[in-house]
């Protein structure tokens, strides 16, 4: 008898075991891949936060959120971040407390080189605003409360020794980089007036009420921080700036910018 001939892998047999192969290795790349990016990402954000703290003077248990949209792999070998946003409760910047919300773009890799800039906001609820206002002189941050779009105050108004309660809306601005507020109503007695009645009733006394007041905040903030706009959110005051890119690597902007 002649021997049985040896088997053979068919061609169907070996392109179908070329194919399981590709597939373990296609899966054994994407999982080195997103271990990778995983890795990066942590060591970004850990990064930006470290900065953070160690630049803003936090302490180390500040609660401080760093988040980078997009991929950060070829934003790494790019060496520049597309978007990188940084969020804190209740943190004081200057004279201000409140949550603040840092959204930065272009953000390099590298020391040395400058961002393509990006915005700021912080949120003060009513506490938080009355402690910012306390330094305006002889102004009632005591009285302080939100009622979008305004922010309300009472005073009072001297006429023959007499104290005459009146309750003043003032709408929140921005003038030439200062907070403002400007009066907007009043109310008296019960009765809602406008500041020419107000005047016509109490002449030169009113002024204490009628003037616009202003707060330069621009000397106990970063000079790269300039104010854009005050505005009332349901119960919190937001105040927005524009931040200048070079506030990572230009030592005049990091210190605290000037009034006047």
């Amino acid at each position: 008898m002649t021997d049985a001939a040896a088997p053979t892998l068919t061609p169907r047999r070996r392109t179908g075991r070329w194919i399981i192969a590709s597939i373990v290795v296609i899966v054994l790349l994407a999982g080195a891949v997103v271990a990778a990016e995983f890795i990066a990402r942590s060591v970004v954000t850990n990064t930006v936060r470290a900065l953070v703290v160690d630049k803003v003077g936090l302490p180390d248990d500040q609660g401080v959120d760093v988040q980078v949209a997009g991929i950060v792999l070829p934003q790494l070998i790019a060496g520049r971040l597309d978007d990188v946003t940084i969020a804190s409760d209740d943190l004081s910047l200057g004279p201000l407390t409140g949550d603040v919300l840092v959204e930065m773009r272009g953000v390099p890799v590298s020391g040395g080189a400058a961002s393509e800039g990006g915005t700021a906001s912080i949120r003060l609820d009513e506490q938080q605003l009355r402690a910012l206002l306390a330094t305006l002189p002889d102004f009632p941050s005591g009285t302080v409360a939100l009622a979008a779009p305004d922010v309300t105050f009472t005073s009072q108004l001297s006429v023959l020794g007499i104290a005459i309660p009146v309750a003043v809306a003032v709408a929140p601005g921005v003038s030439d980089g200062d907070l403002t507020l400007t009066p907007s109503t009043f109310e008296l007695g019960g009765n809602t007036i406008d500041a020419g009645t107000l005047r016509t009733q109490f002449g030169g006394v009113a002024d204490t009420v009628l003037d616009t007041r202003t707060l330069c905040i621009a000397d106990r903030l970063p000079a790269a921080l300039t104010l854009t706009s005050a505005t009332v959110q349901g119960q919190d005051l937001v105040a927005a700036f524009d931040v200048a890119g070079g506030v990572l690597n230009d030592p005049a902007l990091q210190r605290d910018g000037s009034c006047g």
